[in-house]
Formats: C-alpha cells, structure tokens, sequence
C-alpha cells in the first residue's frame, strides 16, 4: 500500500478491512513524510505498532 492510499483509508467514513502481515488493523494515524503508519493490530487498542505503510495489504 502507498501512503495515498493509506490516508484515504483513514479519512475513509466505510469500513475498510486492511491487513498486517495477514493479521487484521485499524489505521491510527499516517505519516505521510516518513512513510509510516500507526496502527491497532485485532481488537486490542493498546496494541498498537507504528509500521512502514508498504507493509499493509487492503483486502
């Protein structure tokens, strides 16, 4: 995934199902000038990672 897209996700108000290493994530907040993304991996909001955004797969 690029950052674009990434961001699109976020401000998106449907319900996009983007994964992590095939594990399911909410996209927390994109930086678009580094290129990364934090994210909640599952269901757990303390689980949180801050991963590069080509890392994440839309599905």
């Amino acid at each position: 995934m690029n950052v674009e897209r990434a961001k699109a996700i976020y401000n998106s108000s449907e319900n996009i199902a983007v994964q992590l290493e095939g594990k399911p994530i909410w996209i927390e907040h994109v930086d678009e000038a580094n290129g990364m993304a934090t994210v909640q991996v599952g269901s757990n909001p303390g689980n949180t990672q801050t991963v590069r955004v080509d890392r994440l797969e839309e599905r």
